[in-house]
């Protein structure tokens, strides 16, 4: 570990890696690049033979190649086969590498084609393509290693100022005008350069030979999965004083036109810089040290074309840092405060911050933990936490306190509820739909509701069950509260037309009679706020001693379901009802596919005398019915029951007379 706490306060949500990238730092005989593309840094030594010290995140290497004079910008190709050197402004040097062998001997180099033009920077692109941008435009070369040569793809010729590369989505974007408000963004394909529609830049009146638009304000990113452009804008200097700097946010939509979106209000001016972690903005303040986090996901305020958001939580610094210091041995060992927002500070997107006098390369951290301490509305954490990565069971601690704020956090509930359910009614649609290799409806706000919804975190019925639901402290809130909020996650699973699991159903039964609110209990199979299922009236029936009533809600639910008579049959003989057992087979017609020998067995188990021969006599009718012979078939199964029958009756067989009320006959 390269860092310390010294301050165990909580109170900041923003910290840097704790593990940095240490490199040489910046000297006289150093200089120090930054590849954002590979997030390499290269510490360049200078004098006679050059050495080339590699940090990365992957891989650490070091090289010597000839001293040509200083270095302007140094990368590697994509796959680390070719490195790409520039010394002077109208061209580019490239050399041969390999893990093994390290640098080839033979250079080969590539000026731009434009006349009277200055290389402004290089980026790779797809394999061996690199992009010059000079100027003068754009362009775009394949380069050999093999054959030692560069071959010219395409080019385009636009008056740039000044351009920033983004490796996620390979959109370039051009400064252009004379104040360097009009912005062309490219997007790189294999081969081949596309232009998107030009926008621009709204500005007020600019100094004479001053861009109104700096590359230092401008950051490209990617957004729940979209290109975006996020844009600082200053007030004019005679107006700062009144704090209203703001950052807009334009999207690229399909990789054809560019729309303003967003707005992120900052209330203080001075210098800014920008990260993107999680799909958060992440705007640090120089001045007074803070940095603010805006989500341009959650709900903002419209005014019809534009969204205007604020910060998701109160300004605050990142964490203390402490760097260590190595010593002679291991006890001493020291550890030296960071100056954080220091003026060395280089800001690169995503997430990276790095300070070359200090030679460390830092990846800006989330604390989530400490971070959802400082959002106090109930519904808008909910929904922030649903749109951050690995955050499951931050949600659902969350979720278990506010169940132990009951009531207080009463009126929230049926909006967080809905919340989770439309992404999870979301999420289902488009299992089936994968599931059945059907598209999607070919509409606007179809694919923008899948696209948010692919960044949602997805709570389903067995997680709310598992975790919240099922986990009420025992004699801390209300009986009806609970019940309360146990209809309420059901009725927003209906609204959304996500089938109720039955185990939903049984939670919410057991939670009434262990309470004893057996009125309430009544309503709700009566009014079936509780969808009836075959697992829900045996829960009933095993209910019957804390409930007797469960027993007759338990058939009547059977009945109406309409396909459980087996069941019905069971629950009756279980009970000694054999008599409407017998009545209810003949009801539903299913004499001629129950088993006799199971309403024997019952009926012989009760020891009446007069029960048992009603039933003998209504089977020895169905094998009339069924065989013509009242017989039953011979063998052993059949024995006990005619033996018994025999004994209790034998030659008195028409002075036992059933009562009519006893008496069951088949209807023909």
């Amino acid at each position: 570990m390269e860092a310390t706490d010294q301050d165990t306060r909580d109170d900041y949500y923003l910290e840097l890696s704790s593990d940095p990238i240490r490199f040489e730092s910046v000297s006289c005989q150093t200089n120090v690049f930054f590849d954002d593309s590979k997030q390499q840094v290269f510490a360049v030594r200078s004098g006679g033979i050059t050495g080339v010290l590699v940090k990365g995140p992957n891989q650490n290497l070091s090289f010597r190649m000839e001293d040509k004079g200083p270095v302007i910008s140094i990368k590697f190709s994509p796959n680390m086969n070719i490195l790409a050197v520039q010394h002077n402004n109208c061209s580019v040097e490239f050399i041969n590498y390999s893990s093994i062998t390290g640098l080839d001997n033979i250079e080969y180099s590539q000026s731009c084609k434009g006349k009277n033009a200055t290389i402004l920077g290089f980026v790779w692109t797809h394999g061996n393509e690199i992009l010059f941008v000079t100027d003068y435009g754009v362009e775009l070369f394949q380069v050999n290693s093999e054959k030692h040569n560069v071959r010219l793809l395409k080019c385009l010729s636009l008056g740039v100022n000044w351009f920033i590369f983004c490796p996620q989505s390979y959109l370039v974007l051009l400064s252009s005008g004379t104040i360097g408000n009009q912005m062309q963004t490219l997007h790189i394909t294999p081969g081949n350069l596309h232009k998107l529609t030009k926008f621009e830049v709204e500005v007020g009146v600019a100094k004479p030979g001053k861009l109104a638009v700096y590359e230092r304000d401008v950051a490209l990113t990617i957004l729940y999965g979209t290109p975006c452009i996020i844009l600082l804008r200053h007030q004019p200097s005679t107006n700062r004083s009144t704090g209203a700097a703001s950052v807009h946010v334009y999207t690229v939509h399909k990789m054809t036109t560019i729309k303003r979106s967003h707005v992120l209000k900052l209330d203080v001016s001075g210098k800014f810089a920008i990260n993107v972690v999680d799909n958060l903005i992440i705007v640090h303040h120089q001045t007074t040290k803070t940095s603010m986090i805006f989500d341009i996901m959650l709900p903002g305020v419209s005014d019809g074309t534009v969204m205007h958001h604020t910060s998701v939580a109160p300004v605050k610094s990142i964490k203390p840092y402490s760097l260590k210091i190595p010593g002679t041995t291991l006890s001493n060992e020291m550890y030296q405060p960071c100056q954080l927002y220091s003026p060395n500070w280089v800001v690169f997107q995503p997430n990276i911050i790095i300070d070359a006098k200090l030679g460390c390369l830092w990846y800006i951290e989330l604390k989530l933990e400490s971070l959802v301490k400082f959002i106090t509305d109930k519904v808008l954490l909910v929904e922030f936490l649903m749109q951050r990565t690995n955050t499951k069971y931050i949600l659902i601690h969350i979720l278990q306190n506010f169940m132990m704020q009951l009531p207080i956090s009463l009126m929230d509930m049926p909006i967080i509820f809905d919340k989770l359910n439309s992404v999870y009614r979301n999420y289902l649609e488009n299992k089936i739909q994968n599931q059945m290799g059907t598209p999607l409806q070919n509409n606007t706000k179809s694919s923008n509701t899948v696209i948010e919804n692919k960044y949602k975190l997805v709570l389903d019925q067995s997680d709310v069950y598992s975790y919240i639901l099922s986990k009420f402290p025992e004699n801390t809130i209300e009986p009806k509260m609970i019940v309360w909020v146990l209809l309420e996650y059901i009725r927003s699973l209906t609204e959304h037309s996500i089938p109720v699991e039955h185990y939903l159903h049984e939670l919410v039964i057991t939670t009434l009679v262990q309470r004893k609110a057996y009125y309430q209990l009544h309503q709700l199979l009566q009014y079936h706020v509780v969808a009836d299922s075959k697992p829900l009236a045996c829960l009933l029936l095993s209910l019957e001693n804390l409930y007797p009533a469960a027993h007759q809600l338990a058939l009547d639910m059977l009945k109406r379901l309409g396909n459980a008579h087996e069941e019905i049959i069971e629950v009756l003989l279980s009970k000694g009802y054999i008599l409407p057992a017998l009545r209810y087979i003949r009801s539903v017609g299913m004499v001629d596919k129950v088993s006799d020998r199971k309403f024997l067995e019952a009926a012989k188990a009760t020891e009446d005398a007069t029960l048992f021969y009603s039933v003998f006599k209504f089977f020895k009718q169905r094998n009339l019915y069924l065989y013509n012979a009242t017989s039953f078939i011979k063998g052993e199964r059949y024995q006990p029951y005619i033996q018994h029958y025999k004994y209790l009756f034998e030659g008195t067989d028409n002075a036992c007379n059933s009562d009519t009320n006893s008496n069951v006959t088949i209807s023909s």
